[in-house]
């Protein structure tokens, strides 16, 4: 296993490194924030009050579960180990100004993710079922009718489907084993078994009992998380002022190292900055696009905007608190790395055992709905594949995994789940691109008719209006 190892850690150094993935992720997504004038700056506000207060989904005719269901789903995929040990491994490996590159990821991914949503939506395709498939499995193919359009869409189900066992899967379950273990005592083939059985409890209702589930428990997990953030930024509040200049100048200049700090210079702290910020939000992977193609909505742009506050979440706000409370309490130069890390900053700032309590709920909560959201990702791509009959072979290994998952030692599934990342956000990166004027295009076209959107909560019975009472 060491030279599977050595090798997935070599390819993974090309796949995310100068001249591939970290080029063309900060470039996608500059160039839809271009097109788009801004779309994630200019209505980040009434895609939040869209999403999260408003859910105006009536009078959609198709899609499975609402728009708040489809962003719930999407978080609790996004929402996951990538946010306490995946922040944690960037600054130990990239230093503080790693956190920069999550931000900068996270900004120009809000453009990523509201084209591929938008996509989702708007090429999406009924199944035998009945239910509504759709994401860059599909739209790469139907909206670049041409070979090269159809090798993406293929080439993207593959890596997906293979993503959704190490990023979606192992990963999340072997974090969840062992920080019980560590935390409370707890033997890993016990989360395991228990983490086995929910997930197939759940997985059995398909994409509307996951939406109801996650929709119930998402909101509550992230507002504890926050909190306890908040709570621990207040008690260092001395410190924060200093955290934030470290992070923007050790952007651009590197960390020395210092005791078991593995020191960093400018191209490692922008390589895991950017790889960990995909991890954590997935904005250019294409994978949050799948949940949106099941949502009811009247119109593409609408839950493109919904889709794109996800990214916001994620990174602006659930990731800048935990990079904040590593960076405040010392935590980075302890010499710890992931999870650990994240639960000693949480312990040393609020002074006992119930930080690490409240970082080992949070592990749970958050990597247990990435398994949830990640198993209906790879789903819908064995679904376009080898169509329905691969679904339920498909949610059985899964379940499966979880709990080797869970009782297995992952290092390798770590650097697999690494390539696979990049090799799956590769043609969906290159299809925003391609298709980044369409989107442009009919974005303008239908935000300078809605007059919601525009500002006024306006609704209208005009069918060509696009806005429905």
């Amino acid at each position: 296993m060491g030279s599977v190892n050595d090798f997935l850690v070599e390819v993974a150094g090309v796949v995310w490194g100068p001249y591939m993935l970290i080029p063309l992720l900060l470039g996608t997504g500059l160039v839809l924030t271009i097109r788009l004038r801004g779309v994630q700056f200019r209505k980040l506000w009434p895609a939040l009050r869209l999403g999260l207060i408003t859910r105006n989904d009536a009078g959609a005719t198709e899609g499975d579960i609402s728009q708040y269901q489809a962003l719930t789903t999407a978080l609790a995929a996004t929402v996951g180990v990538g946010n306490i040990a995946g922040v944690a491994t960037a600054i130990y490996f990239g230093g503080p100004g790693a956190l920069f590159w999550m931000w900068i990821t996270g900004l120009v991914g809000m453009a990523s993710k509201y084209a591929e949503a938008f996509l989702g939506v708007k090429y999406r395709t009924t199944d035998a079922k009945g239910e509504q498939s759709g994401g860059p499995q599909y739209y790469l193919a139907r909206a670049i009718p041409n070979r090269f359009g159809l090798v993406l869409s293929l080439m993207f189900a593959v890596f997906a489907v293979l993503a959704s066992f190490g990023i979606g899967n192992m990963t999340q379950a072997n974090t969840v084993a062992t920080q019980l273990d560590g935390t409370f005592g707890v033997p890993t083939w016990v989360s395991g078994a228990i983490m086995t059985v929910l997930a197939a409890a759940v997985l059995l209702g398909g994409i509307k009992s996951i939406g109801k589930v996650t929709a119930s428990f998402v909101p509550a997990m992230i507002l504890l998380y926050v909190g306890a953030g908040t709570l621990v930024l207040a008690l260092n509040i001395g410190e924060v002022p200093g955290a934030f200049a470290l992070v923007f100048s050790d952007a651009f200049t590197g960390t020395a190292a210092t005791g078991g700090f593995i020191g960093s210079v400018f191209m490692i702290a922008l390589r895991y900055g950017v790889a960990r910020g995909i991890f954590s939000n997935e904005s250019g992977m294409g994978s949050a696009a799948i949940a949106a193609a099941a949502a009811r909505t009247t119109h593409p742009v609408r839950q493109g905007l919904v889709s794109m506050t996800q990214t916001f979440i994620d990174t602006i706000i659930v990731v800048t608190f935990t990079g904040l409370v590593i960076i405040t309490t010392g935590a980075w130069k302890s010499g710890e790395q992931g999870a650990t890390m994240t639960s000693t900053a949480f312990s040393d700032g609020l002074g006992g055992e119930w930080g690490s309590w409240i970082v080992a709920v949070s592990v749970v909560f958050f990597a247990f709905s990435t398994i949830l959201g990640w198993s209906y990702y790879g789903e819908r791509c064995v679904e376009r594949l080898v169509g329905r009959r691969g679904v339920v072979p498909y949610r059985a290994i899964f379940v499966v995994v979880v709990f080797i998952g869970a009782t297995t030692q992952l290092e390798v599934v770590w650097n697999f789940s690494d390539v696979m990342n990049g090799l799956m956000a590769l043609p969906n990166l290159i299809g925003l691109l391609v298709l980044s004027g369409l989107i442009a295009r009919e974005t303008k076209a239908y935000l300078d008719r809605d007059p919601y959107l525009l500002g006024a909560p306006v609704a209208t019975d005009d069918p060509d209006s696009g806005v429905v009472k």
